[in-house]
């Protein structure tokens, strides 16, 4: 379907900026983007399966809005935005499910930290999007939601746990969305499907109402079609709350003039970019094909050539980390069922169930999951022994000398960005898993560096690549300029063919 030629608004592709240029002009009003929004999720979320709930408030916020800016102008720098949260992040006036059966009516009080400075900042809360459920997995399948479908092959997965936002932001069923990233969340996702994923360093972004996986680990992040749209966003998410005392170490580290300013064309003319070529190549040859693997390095190697036609340096290759101490320093496993029960103590008389354990033993949870939980022995912890538990303990400690030694090699280098392929292969036919032995996602995670993913291309089979660039502690800003460049001069972002703009009436 095509729009007709005279639309004053394309909506597919719509950034930040052209929004609120359109709401300006007179072109369009945050009521009439709602109803637009709403009209594609209608259209095409039964082809995607990513969208778990849509605001009943949606319009009547628009409408709020508009009458605020027919007055004194924009109530803040994402006002009319609509924006699809990850279902694990708490909303006062929506269930927050992460995608469980047994949690579908529980219904907090309050709203997360990141929804509350979303909401201050103008944005409308369309929608709620599917997960892997619990956040456990990089498939995005889900006892309430099903499957999320991949929005360039319909066919293919679309990684996760953040893979319906992922999904749905790919296909403009709304302006920008957020995921939560324990490990590969806000990176894969975002890399299948296209997009623009940031991991903060950790402390930047409270995780005050978001469903927890690993206290350790866990972290909030924009999934956004244009890297200008994640710096807009990542400036109203981050920030220093009470509640979470991590973002005490962030305070003060977010530029005077946002990370919006950072966004150079010339970013990577002088750049020095380490190559990590421990993380390209099947990692695992029973979960993966070499041929596989080399259409991903293919784009990446495209991408890089591209890096130092822009003028950067390229340092090829550095070795990061030991591959087997980084896999050492996941904590995951034991934190899960602590963290989690702890959030559902914090819901008072709001929550369905009292722990991790009750919810697994409803036997509603979808069996790909259930078999994680069992597997990793996720209840078998004993959460009040892990402050004299001795493997905990050196894992804690581990993912210290990690940062140490990766931030060691930034300067032994004098680089800006390390730079390798966010997952080594290419999104896998559904009703295979994705594999997670094939995920890079744990040098930002099990550091707490950030990391920022951005299109890199497509393979022979027209499926999205990312490259991702991790950077040193809140160097946010570089990475900003890093990825700015870089998309600029490559311009590899398009929206998947079947999701086009919706005849206007």
């Amino acid at each position: 379907m095509s729009s007709a030629s005279t639309d004053p608004f394309p909506l597919v592709e719509a950034t930040i900026d052209d929004i609120h240029t359109a709401i300006s002009s007179g072109f369009i009003t945050a009521e009439t983007l709602v109803e637009r929004y709403l009209a594609r999720i209608d259209a095409y979320d039964d082809d995607l399966n990513a969208i778990l709930t849509v605001n009943d408030d949606a319009r009547h916020r628009a409408r709020q809005l508009d009458t605020a800016f027919e007055s004194d102008g924009f109530v803040g720098p994402l006002h009319g935005v609509a924006v699809i949260l990850k279902d694990n992040q708490d909303t006062h006036d929506m269930p927050t499910t992460a995608g469980s059966v047994a949690l579908a009516d529980s219904s907090p009080s309050r709203d997360a930290f990141v929804v509350e400075q979303l909401r201050d900042a103008g944005a409308i809360i369309l929608a709620k999007a599917n997960l892997q459920e619990l956040s456990f997995g990089v498939d995005t399948i889900s006892s309430l939601g099903g499957a999320t479908r991949n929005a360039y092959d319909l066919d293919r997965r679309p990684a996760g746990s953040s893979g319906g936002t992922a999904a749905s932001i790919a296909a403009n069923l709304a302006t920008i969305g957020t995921g939560s990233d324990t490990c590969s969340s806000v990176r894969s996702p975002p890399a299948f499907n296209n997009l623009v994923g940031v991991r903060p360093t950790r402390g930047l972004v409270s995780r005050t109402g978001i469903v927890p996986l690993s206290e350790t680990q866990d972290t909030a992040g924009p999934i956004t079609r244009t890297v200008a749209d994640a710096a807009r966003m990542l400036e109203v998410i981050a920030g220093y709350d009470p509640e979470d005392p991590v973002t005490a170490t962030g305070v003060d580290t977010v530029p005077r003039d946002g990370y919006s300013a950072h966004l150079d064309p010339t970013g990577l003319e002088g750049a020095r970019i380490g190559v990590a070529r421990q993380f390209f190549g099947v990692h695992d040859q029973d979960s993966a094909s070499d041929a596989d693997a080399e259409a991903v390095t293919a784009v990446v190697e495209s991408a890089i050539d591209d890096m130092a036609e822009a003028g950067a340096t390229i340092v090829d290759p550095i070795d990061v980390v030991d591959i087997d101490f980084l896999e050492s320093a996941r904590v995951l496993q034991y934190e899960f069922a602590r963290d989690f029960d702890q959030y559902l103590s914090e819901l008072g008389d709001d929550t369905p169930h009292d722990s991790l354990a009750d919810v697994y033993e409803t036997g509603t949870i979808a069996p790909s999951i259930d078999s994680r939980i069992v597997d990793a022995d996720i209840l078998e912890i004993d959460a009040d022994s892990l402050a004299e538990h001795g493997g905990y303990l050196r894992r804690l400690e581990r993912r210290q000398q990690l940062k140490e030694t990766t931030l060691s090699r930034f300067a032994e280098h004098d680089l800006d960005a390390v730079v390798y392929p966010p997952s080594t292969i290419p999104p896998v036919e559904r009703p295979a898993n994705q594999p997670f032995t094939e995920m890079n996602c744990e040098l930002s995670a099990h550091t707490g560096l950030p990391a920022l993913v951005v299109p890199a291309g497509v393979t022979d089979d027209g499926l999205p690549v990312g490259v991702e660039l991790l950077g040193t502690e809140f160097g946010e800003p570089r990475l900003f300029e890093l990825a700015y460049s870089f998309e600029q001069i490559t311009d590899h972002r398009r929206p998947p063919d079947r999701f086009g703009e919706l005849k206007q009436d």
